[in-house]
């Protein structure tokens, strides 16, 4: 494999933007390599500016469900292109958007659009606090919520506890309301009721946690949310923006029957543009400027070309449903056989998986929550990782990232993946031995 191209690249790019990327996880630092700089994408594939070729198992971390460059997507966007990149004015395609969403999402009545699933989750923590007049919120060690001050906090050892800042540049004043628990554990969440009796505004949960690996929500612990939230008068929001119509048209709720009070969407919505959305409750919702006097606005909200992509894959998804059905067949095909190989040649290895999104770890025990999750063993990831990446197979360069496929995925790109697992895990089998 030459990389040549990508770390003369990433040599200057370390110059002129911190650590040489505009997102930690490219710079490859878990998987200890330089990264590579992509240069096109189509199907299920990328090639880099070296001109390798990659099965690629991030799809731009979710958007791209249907595959990189689909020509239904890649034609609305030149159509809305063509009459111009942003109005910053209302738009019909605000309203199709909309009408799209809350059609398929029943707990979504009204909607609000923004730019990020950052602006999102920060913005419907607003909407909580102004609708209940109440200041905490609760989280979930290990449940990313995008890089907003309140939310960049995490739990010690799976423990309750109040919160700490996880960033410098956060101040303990700011992170002070925000309250963490066990992911799974509804009794912790209880506890933390009872102990800020009338002051917590809004629980915020990934229903199924993606950001520490992923990791599946246990048998009750959404509806437990749910009960709690109704009975202590505080709003419970879903995270969906890695889950939302990635596991279904309803998204991750209508998957497990839960409904919240807020959701908050990004990535599939925009089919690979900057995006974000939050919705729920009209009454809920009402409460947002103009209507009402949480304040929350954005120049390119709404942008016309970004909704015409969301609108087109939307709409492509809704009529043919069949997608979801062939997505599952090849994650299991995929997920199922990566963790029979490792099993026949004696490694202890977890996969966790739930419709097109799965995450690998290198232990031997169930992982349910952060603690369990970290027990994985990280520099075995970041090897099977270099070979793959050697091997033409591109995965998320980090071991607590999930990996996700598309409607491009084949059985023959299932296939070369599993053949190329196959010879690590015998190569390292064989030298172990």
């Amino acid at each position: 494999m030459k990389d040549d191209a990508s770390r003369a690249l990433f040599a200057q790019s370390q110059k002129l933007i911190p650590g040489g990327v505009n997102s930690p996880v490219r710079a490859f630092r878990s998987v200890k390599r330089p990264p590579v700089f992509i240069q096109s994408a189509d199907g299920a594939y990328m090639t880099d500016v070296d001109g390798n070729r990659y099965i690629d198992y991030v799809c731009s971390w979710g958007p791209a469900i249907l595959g990189h460059n689909h020509p239904v997507v890649r034609e609305a966007v030149c159509a809305a292109a063509a009459l111009s990149l942003s109005f910053g004015a209302a738009t019909e395609a605000e309203l199709t958007m909309a009408q799209l969403m809350t059609g398929l999402v029943p707990a979504l009545e009204m909607v609000r659009m923004v730019n990020s699933g950052t602006e999102a989750t920060m913005s419907a923590l607003r909407v909580a606090r102004g609708w209940t007049g109440r200041d905490k919120i609760v989280k979930f060690a290990g449940c990313y919520h995008g890089h907003s001050d309140a939310l960049l906090v995490k739990g010690g050892s799976g423990q309750l506890s109040d919160a700490r800042p996880d960033s410098a540049g956060v101040s303990a004043a700011c992170a002070a309301d925000t309250l963490v628990a066990a992911y799974n554990d509804v009794d912790g969440v209880s506890r933390l009721f009872q102990r800020h009796k009338g002051k917590i505004a809004a629980v915020i949960v990934e229903p199924v946690a993606a950001n520490m690996g992923v990791v599946l929500p246990a048998g009750g612990f959404l509806n437990g949310l749910r009960e709690i939230c109704t009975a202590e008068g505080a709003l419970l929001v879903f995270d969906e923006v890695i889950t939302g119509f990635r596991l279904g048209l309803g998204g991750a709720q209508g998957l497990f029957g839960v409904a919240p009070d807020v959701s908050c969407f990004g990535k599939i919505i925009g089919g690979g543009l900057p995006v974000g959305a939050y919705g729920g409750r009209q009454e809920i919702m009402e409460m947002v400027s103009p209507s009402g006097p949480v304040y929350q606005a954005g120049t390119l909200s709404g942008n016309p070309v970004a909704m015409a992509a969301g609108i087109a894959q939307l709409g492509f998804l809704r009529d043919h449903p069949e997608v979801y059905s062939q997505l599952e067949q090849s994650a299991s095909a995929l997920f199922d056989g990566l963790a029979d190989i490792a099993c026949r040649n004696g490694v202890p290895f977890v996969v966790n998986k739930i419709g097109s999104i799965g995450s690998l770890f290198w232990t031997a025990e169930k992982v349910f929550d952060v603690d369990s999750a970290m027990k994985a063993d990280a520099a075995r990831y970041a090897d099977y990782f270099n070979f793959m990446l050697e091997n033409g197979v591109y995965q998320a360069p980090a071991p607590f990232e999930a990996m996700f496929l598309s409607a491009a995925h084949t059985h023959v790109e299932i296939d070369k993946t599993l053949e190329a697992a196959e010879r690590f895990f015998q190569s390292r089998s064989a030298a172990h031995s």
